[in-house]
């Protein structure tokens, strides 16, 4: 086994999308290169409705896939196909837009005014770019959640993760989605696919993925592809932690614990073409999507 040390930590970033969303970005809109074959990580939560209730009235997307994981409240979505439904707390939406949809997604909060959730985007490869679009709505009861003997919890979304799978299928990059909590003090090694890129987002307690060989509580400066990289001792809410390559991670539970999503994925490594939630290979594609678009053959008739 092949320890993956952190490459990179940031911070999401306060922004507003839809209609007056107010949420932070994890990431999305740079480099895709950095996260391929993921494209965006947004986490929207809030106490305040007036801060999402307006939500995400309908827009196009064609090209990708979107991840959709509710926490607290709920989502209601249709598209321009007919679908709909409600994501309640605990639920997974995992859309494939492909040739194109128009879609909204609009949240509610819980008893108490609470929203969270996270929207991941996914790429799609260019043999997939145009297929039939399509739906996998699953109910939080459905997501298999193994406990370990140290009570570190594991939601497997999607992938195989401690012999058991997900029950969202049949997505071109072998994702693996996995809700992790590692109780407090606690030191976990968890499995990752050595031929894909992965990340872990934090965004409750803190912890360290740090080697366990360096020593608690000192500043580490590591040099890797030229660049100095400053790996803090402790991650907590809103981090993200991009790893390097290996075939598992290491966490160290702060006093309070520690929850974070880990992501990975197989690179498509194919070019990007990108404006919003289409995305595609070359410009002449885009510039198509967008003439599809005004001229009202966006969505293509079902065979």
């Amino acid at each position: 086994m092949t320890f993956r040390p952190v490459k990179s930590t940031s911070l999401a970033k306060p922004t507003m999308e839809g209609a007056g969303v107010h949420l932070h970005r994890v990431f999305g809109f740079g480099e895709p290169e950095e996260s391929d074959p993921f494209l965006l990580l947004d986490d929207f939560r809030n106490d305040d409705p007036a801060l999402f209730e307006k939500g995400f009235p309908w827009h196009p997307h064609r090209g990708i896939e979107t991840i959709t994981y509710v926490l607290e409240g709920e989502v209601t979505h249709g598209d321009s196909l007919g679908n709909e439904g409600t994501l309640g707390a605990g639920a997974v939406q995992w859309m494939t837009a492909g040739s194109g949809i128009m879609h909204q997604e609009m949240p509610r909060g819980n008893a108490k005014g609470q929203m969270h959730g996270f929207q991941l985007w996914a790429n799609l490869p260019s043999s997939l770019k145009m297929t039939a679009p399509r739906y996998q709505d699953i109910q939080g009861s459905d997501i298999p959640e193994v406990i370990d003997d140290d009570g570190t919890r594991a939601k497997i979304i999607t992938g195989n993760f401690w012999g058991k799978s997900g029950p969202v299928d049949g997505i071109a990059a072998e994702p693996m989605y996995i809700d992790i909590s590692v109780p407090p003090n606690t030191r976990k090694t968890l499995p990752v696919d050595a031929y894909a890129n992965a990340f872990a987002y934090v965004f409750a307690g803190s912890g360290s993925f740090r080697d366990a060989s360096t020593p608690v509580g000192v500043r580490v400066e590591k040099e890797f592809m030229g660049e100095e990289l400053n790996i803090r001792d402790m991650t907590g809410n809103h981090t993200l932690v991009r790893f390097d390559t290996g075939d598992e991670i290491t966490v160290t539970a702060g006093p309070d614990g520690i929850r974070f999503l880990l992501i990975s994925g197989r690179p498509l490594q194919e070019p990007v073409a990108w404006h919003g939630p289409i995305v595609m290979n070359t410009r002449d594609e885009l510039r198509q999507a967008m003439q599809d678009l005004r001229n009202g053959t966006f969505i293509r008739p079902a065979h």
